[in-house]
C-alpha cells in the first residue's frame, strides 16, 4: 500500500529543513579554504553574485518542479517530460554515490569530537594523527557505523517527526555556535610560524578583502568556476535534495519568500564559516596556513591551531567540533532522504523499509571506502589532474560529472521545453511576485547552461 505523501508542517520548518541540508561539511571547510585560494574578497564579492543569480535560477527550479510534481527527483523530471525522465536517474546517482563517503567523514568529525572530549586532546595536533587513524582498519568503521546509523534513524522517523522535528533543534543551536566561534576568531593574539604576531582582525582583511594584484583574465574565470562548483555544495542543487523537499511543500506556501529565505541564510553561514576558521588561522600558522584544503584543514590544520590556545584551545575545540558534527548531520540526513524519497516514489516502498535497505547498502559502500586508505589503497589520477583513491573517486563522479549533468538539463528541461513559466505559475498560483523574474528566464535559458558546460569541461580536464 502507497503511504500518504509526507509534507513539513510549516513553511518555517521547510526553511529550516533546507538550511540545514545547505549547511554543511562544503561550508565550513570548502568555503573558507576557496576564499583564501582565490583572493579573499574577489572570491566573497564573485561567490555572492553568482548565488544571486546562478544559484538562485537552481534552487527555485528544484524547488518548484518537487512542489509542483509532488514527486522526488527520480520521477518528477519525468512527471514533467517524458524524455527527461533520464536526468532523475542520474540525480538519484547523485546522493546515492554520496552518502557513503559523506557519512565517513561525519565519523571523522565524530572522533575528532570525542578525542577532544578526553583528556588526550593535544594528541591530535601531532604529526600523522589524521593519516594513522584513517589507515586503521576497524576504528573508521566504527564511527561511520555509529553516524550513518544515526542518519538511518532521522529518515525513519519521517519528514515531520524526524528531519523537520531536529531540524527545529539542530539549527538555531548551529548558528549560535558558528557566531560565537566567529565572534571569538576576531578576537584572538598570537604569533604564527612565520614569527610575526597577528590579530583576528589580520586574518579578518586577509578574506574579506580583494586582491586583484597580478589576476589575469584567466585567474577571474578560474574563481568564477570554483566559486560556481561551491555554490552546488552549498544550497545542495542538482543531487534531488530540493526537488524532494519541494515536494513536501504545502501548495499554499510562499515559494519565493522560502527561497529567499535558504538564499540568505546559507550565505550568511558560508561567510561565517570564512570568519570563524581563516582569521584563526592566519594568526597562529600564517596566511599560507590556509594552503590547506579539505579534510587537511579540518583534521590536521585546526587541530593544531587550537593545541596552540592552551586551556582554551580544548573548549573551542569541543565547540567546534560539535557544530560540524550538526551540520555534518543536518546534510546527510537530506541525502539519504533524497534516496528515500526517489526510492519511495519510484518502487512504492515504505519509508522504513527504503531507509533501513539504503543504509545497509551505504555501510557496505562505506566499508569498501574505509578500506581504500588502507587494505584497498591505490592511486587514480583524474581527468582533472588530481591524484585519487576510492572516495575520491567517487566525489568526483557524483560532484564534478553527475552534477552538472544533472544542473545543464534542468536549464535545458526548464528553459527550452517546458518553457520558464512551469515554474513562474508555480512559484506565483497564490498570488505571489516572482522577484527576479527577468533575470531567471535569461539565467535558465542562456547564462546558467553555458557556465555549466565550462565547469563540467574543466572537471574533464578539456578546458584548463
Amino acid at each position: 500500500m502507497k503511504e500518504k505523501r509526507s509534507s513539513f508542517s510549516s513553511q518555517f520548518g521547510f526553511v529550516l529543513a533546507a538550511a540545514g541540508s545547505a549547511v554543511g561539511l562544503g561550508n565550513i571547510w570548502r568555503f573558507p579554504y576557496l576564499a583564501a585560494k582565490d583572493g579573499g574578497g574577489t572570491f566573497l564579492v564573485i561567490y555572492i553574485i553568482l548565488a544571486l543569480t546562478f544559484g538562485f535560477t537552481l534552487l527555485v527550479s528544484e524547488v518548484a518542479i518537487g512542489r509542483k510534481t509532488k514527486q522526488s527527483q527520480w520521477t518528477a523530471y519525468k512527471q514533467l517530460h517524458p524524455k527527461f525522465g533520464w536526468v532523475g536517474t542520474v540525480a538519484s546517482l547523485v546522493p546515492f554515490l554520496i552518502l557513503p563517503y559523506y557519512c565517513i567523514i561525519g565519523g571523522w568529525v565524530l572522533k575528532y569530537f570525542i578525542a577532544f572530549v578526553s583528556s588526550d586532546w593535544t594528541k591530535t595536533a601531532e604529526d600523522g594523527y589524521f593519516t594513522g587513524f584513517i589507515t586503521d582498519n576497524v576504528p573508521p568503521i566504527v564511527f561511520d557505523i555509529i553516524f550513518l546509523g544515526a542518519t538511518v534513524f532521522v529518515i525513519y522517523k519521517g519528514v515531520n517527526k524526524g528531519i523537520e522535528r531536529l531540524s527545529r533543534i539542530l539549527m538555531p543551536v548551529l548558528l549560535v555556535m558558528i557566531i560565537g566561534i566567529s565572534i571569538f576568531a576576531l578576537t584572538i593574539e598570537g604569533t604564527a610560524e612565520d614569527g610575526v604576531v597577528r590579530t583576528g582582525l589580520d586574518g579578518l582583511k586577509v578574506y574579506l578583502i580583494p586582491s586583484f594584484e597580478g589576476m589575469s583574465a584567466k585567474d577571474i574565470f578560474v574563481v568564477v568556476m570554483d566559486a560556481m562548483g561551491q555554490l552546488f555544495y552549498s544550497i545542495s542543487v542538482a543531487m534531488g535534495i530540493m526537488v524532494a523537499y519541494g515536494s513536501y511543500v504545502d501548495d499554499d506556501a510562499n515559494l519565493m519568500k522560502s527561497v529567499n529565505q535558504i538564499e540568505i541564510f546559507d550565505t550568511l553561514v558560508a561567510f561565517l564559516a570564512g570568519v570563524m576558521i581563516i582569521p584563526t588561522v592566519v594568526v597562529f600558522m600564517g596566511p599560507e596556513g590556509m594552503g590547506s584544503k579539505g579534510p587537511g584543514l579540518m583534521f590536521i590544520a585546526m587541530p593544531k591551531v587550537f593545541a596552540q590556545m592552551g586551556a582554551a584551545g580544548k573548549f573551542i575545540g569541543i565547540v567546534f567540533f560539535l557544530m560540524v558534527i550538526f551540520a555534518a548531520l543536518t546534510s546527510s540526513m537530506s541525502v539519504l532522504e533524497a534516496i528515500v524519497s526517489g526510492i519511495m516514489d519510484k518502487f512504492k516502498w515504505s519509508r522504513k523499509k527504503a531507509a533501513l535497505i539504503e543504509g545497509a547498502i551505504a555501510l557496505a559502500i562505506g566499508i569498501v571506502v574505509c578500506l581504500g586508505y588502507n587494505l584497498l589503497y591505490f592511486e587514480y589520477t583524474l581527468p582533472n589532474g588530481a591524484v585519487a583513491q576510492i572516495l575520491d573517486i567517487l566525489d568526483y563522479i557524483s560532484n564534478n560529472i553527475f552534477m552538472p549533468v544533472v544542473a545543464i538539463s534542468t536549464c535545458i528541461l526548464i528553459g527550452w521545453v517546458v518553457k520558464p513559466k512551469t515554474v513562474i505559475d508555480e512559484v506565483t498560483k497564490n498570488g505571489e511576485k516572482f522577484g527576479r523574474k527577468t533575470l531567471y528566464i535569461a539565467m535558465v535559458k542562456v547564462v546558467a547552461p553555458i557556465l555549466l558546460i565550462c565547469l563540467l569541461l574543466g572537471s574533464l580536464g578539456i578546458i584548463k
